[in-house]
């Protein structure tokens, strides 16, 4: 193989592996801007992933099909975010307790479900994973080729979902109602709008779009559901929210890179195979693995720096008539 396909390959196979890891985080990331641009911090994120990984998986396993594991990922991470919108909207509970019990109900639920369901501790038997889409038009285009071959259709499903949420968001009412219900809701109130409801559909969009996120993980990236599987994505997509400036489009962009950082040490791997002169990052690959964690705290720390809506956090206490 020549110099300039081998190249074109790794930066196809790069590009590729970027969209391939972030296609969670953004679905994740999506999903937490629906939610905390009503109002409600949601750090729930990453059970609600967790619980979709795993009802993907159990869904197909029962039915033989993928598809309706996919919706019942979607399902499972809606009723668990049901949960946290009637402690955190309906009996104004604290959210982050909140969104801390959501993550340890799933870890504990899916592990006790793994040992009555299956019988295992640690992996379910293999399932029937979504089917890979090809684009035959794009099969011979050198690096878009690469990239666009044998795709999750979840992938696609993200696309139009990072475009639809930026439609919702900006071109609809109930995009202005949501962002209305984060940044004053009192006076979406006293435009006679239910501002509990509101906040209550944002948080269970947010578990909707996570369960698909968790989805990819077990049905369209592999093909069985593994103790743990999350592994911390769900506060990588935090961090890509914060890091979005809690908008579509910022959003899409920090979840690509958090993608590319996620897959960096694949990426690194196949580069040392093409290359001997960097084999000896394969050294390093634990602590490059760790960059993505880094950034969260990053995040974190530079919230200030972003621009969360004013009202997150803080229950909304209708005001007495008279």
């Amino acid at each position: 193989m020549q110099e300039a396909d081998i190249s074109i390959l790794l930066i196809g196979i790069l590009l590729k592996t970027t969209l391939q890891m972030a296609t969670p985080l953004i679905l994740t990331a999506l999903g937490g801007m629906y939610s905390e641009k009503s109002g409600v911090v949601n750090i729930g994120l990453e059970g609600m992933m967790l619980m979709g990984a795993f009802a993907a998986v159990w869904a197909t396993f029962l039915t033989g099909n993928p598809w309706i594991g996919l919706v019942a990922a979607a399902l499972a991470g809606g009723l668990l975010a049901s949960t946290h919108a009637i402690v955190s909207v309906k009996f104004k509970g604290n959210q982050i307790v909140s969104g801390t019990g959501i993550i340890l109900f799933a870890l504990g639920f899916t592990t006790l479900m793994l040992d009555a369901v299956w019988g295992v501790a640690g992996d379910t038997p293999e399932v029937t994973p979504l089917p890979k889409v090809q684009l035959p038009f794009l099969a011979d285009i050198p690096i878009i080729g690469i990239v666009f071959s044998q795709l999750s259709p979840i992938i696609y499903l993200m696309f139009v979902l990072s475009i639809l949420s930026w439609f919702v968001m900006y071109k609809t009412p109930f995009g202005l109602r949501l962002r209305a219900a984060g940044e004053d809701p009192s006076t979406l109130d006293t435009a006679g709008v239910n501002v509990e409801w509101v906040r209550f559909i944002g948080v269970v969009l947010s578990g909707c779009l996570a369960g698909l996120g968790g989805a990819y993980l077990s049905i369209g990236f592999t093909t069985r559901f593994r103790k743990g599987m999350t592994g911390g994505r769900g506060f990588v997509s935090l961090a890509a929210l914060i890091f979005g400036n809690w908008a579509p489009l910022g959003v899409f962009l920090a979840g690509l890179l958090f993608g590319f950082l996620n897959g960096l040490p694949n990426i690194i791997q196949v580069l040392a195979q093409y290359n001997s002169d960097l084999a000896f990052l394969m050294n390093y690959i634990d602590l490059i693995a760790m960059i993505p964690f880094i950034l969260v705290v990053i995040a974190l720390a530079g919230i200030r720096k972003s621009r969360p809506p004013k009202g997150i956090g803080v229950p909304y206490e209708k005001e007495a008539a008279g």
